[in-house]
């Protein structure tokens, strides 16, 4: 889908936020703020932690005409999608949805996840095509970098999960894909990390400092990533590549993409002090 009307600047005021459980921690509202303001659209973007038992009443209120949308985080990517009018191939096939948009009272979904990843993969590999990929985690986001890499080329896609029944799942789910699954233990990913292209944490750990997806008592595996001249990136690039997408699903207009980032990254900053 692309984008779609520009908003009226007399309308308004609009709102947006994001939904999640925790959102405390999201850069979402930092990087669309002053995406909005730009813009001169009248929107305020907000943080709406949204626990299970509240996810039904959040999504219907987003009917109003006043919400223009909403970005959804863990743990609701997958949940939301049967909430929703419609929801695109894309977040079909991925069975989650991380972002809303208000069509004049009707909800449709999308998955821009898949589009940001398929960017910072393009542009941390200079273009080349990945050939074996790990990605750690079988959830909502794990779905969506997979397809991101699929679409990429990748001929190997090894996906780890503490359950590796839910790893297993998400190859049946995207079959005839390139996934094989395998359980979150050192001892695969020492075996399967040497030689892959790219390496992605798909899973919610690794928000807080000092914690990682697995343990891991040595430095072999990351320098023998680097030993093959693996780039390490950030989330950032991937938030704000699926992040300008949604704006542009939400506004109607291309998204100031060097404003989002350096939001961001003045963000990123400040948590740090």
């Amino acid at each position: 889908m692309g984008q779609g009307a520009p908003l009226d600047p007399a309308g308004g005021p609009y709102r947006l936020g994001v939904i999640g459980d925790p959102v405390a921690h999201s850069l979402s509202p930092d990087l669309h703020q002053p995406a909005l303001d730009q813009c001169g659209i009248p929107a305020v973007y907000e943080r709406w932690h949204t626990t299970a038992a509240e996810l039904v009443s959040r999504v219907e209120s987003l009917r109003n005409l006043e919400f223009l949308g909403a970005s959804v985080t863990v743990p609701h990517k997958i949940a939301v999608k049967d909430l929703l009018d419609d929801v695109s191939e894309a977040a079909r096939r991925a069975s989650a949805v991380n972002t809303i948009v208000n069509r004049g009272g009707a909800l449709f979904g999308d998955n821009t996840d898949i589009y940001g990843f398929g960017m910072t993969v393009s542009d941390s590999l200079d273009g080349r095509t990945p050939q074996v990929a790990v990605v750690l985690g079988a959830g909502g986001a794990a779905r969506a970098v997979v397809l991101a890499l699929e679409a990429a080329g990748a001929r190997e896609i090894v996906v780890f999960n503490r359950d590796v029944e839910r790893a297993a799942q998400l190859a049946r789910d995207l079959d005839p894909g390139p996934v094989r699954p395998l359980p979150l233990e050192e001892v695969f990913l020492a075996r399967e990390l040497p030689g892959a292209d790219v390496c992605v944490n798909a899973t919610s750990l690794g928000w807080h400092p000092g914690e990682t997806p697995i343990a891991l008592p040595r430095l072999d595996l990351l320098l023998a990533a680097q030993g093959r001249g693996l780039k390490t990136v950030d989330g950032l690039p991937m938030l704000i590549h699926q992040g300008a997408r949604a704006f542009e699903l939400w506004t109607g207009s291309p998204a100031p993409v060097e404003t989002m980032l350096a939001a961001a990254r003045e963000a990123q900053a400040r948590a740090r002090t």
